[in-house]
């Protein structure tokens, strides 16, 4: 039987087991999910500013948010200007 070891030095994240055991969730939104809340806040979490730092697609980065979103990890809400043009989406990420 194969044995894996994690070491853990510095600047690595601590979060819920919960979305890792979600059998629902497919690997790439989970993997997604880990990822943006291991992101600071300040971070670009665009479609393109998250495909950026990975090898996948922008379609393929929607499709794990539409999972995720799916899934209530991630809830999007469309911002309107003072007449009414849609602006900036604001996307919450949870962790449960």
């Amino acid at each position: 039987m194969a044995v894996f070891r994690v070491e853990k030095n510095r600047d690595y994240t601590i979060m819920s087991n919960h979305h890792l055991r979600n059998p629902d969730l497919p690997l790439k939104a989970k993997g997604l999910l880990f990822q943006m809340l291991s992101l600071p806040e300040n971070w670009d979490y665009t479609l393109k500013g998250l495909s950026s730092i990975n090898k996948e697609s922008i379609d393929a980065i929607r499709t794990a948010v539409w999972e995720l979103e799916k899934a209530v990890y991630i809830t999007r809400r469309q911002e309107r200007d003072g007449k009414g043009k849609m602006t900036a989406i604001e996307y919450t990420i949870y962790e449960q």
